[in-house]
């Protein structure tokens, strides 16, 4: 297992919400789409989670180095099972 930090959540017109974890360095990412309903009647987004190395793919190269900010932010600040 690989432990990704939130870097990014997006909202569309359809109520979803793509939810972007990536590792500190920036370089694989793992995404996650789900109701937004399920933020309000759900536990909330954790800062972070453990995923297989077979869920990430490889990130942008022009989001490697934003992802990378983000994600080591998150870990500095907190636990991965923070609510976010």
């Amino acid at each position: 297992m690989t432990t990704v930090w939130l870097v990014d959540r997006q909202f569309d017109s359809k109520g979803l919400v793509r939810l972007t974890y990536s590792t500190e360095d920036g370089e694989r990412m793992h995404t996650k789409e789900l109701a937004e309903q399920r933020l309000v009647t759900g536990g909330g987004i954790t800062a972070g989670r453990e995923v297989d190395e077979s869920a990430l793919g490889e990130t942008p190269t022009e989001e490697v180095e934003r992802f990378a900010s983000e994600a080591s932010k998150m870990a500095a600040e907190h636990d991965l099972d923070d609510t976010v």
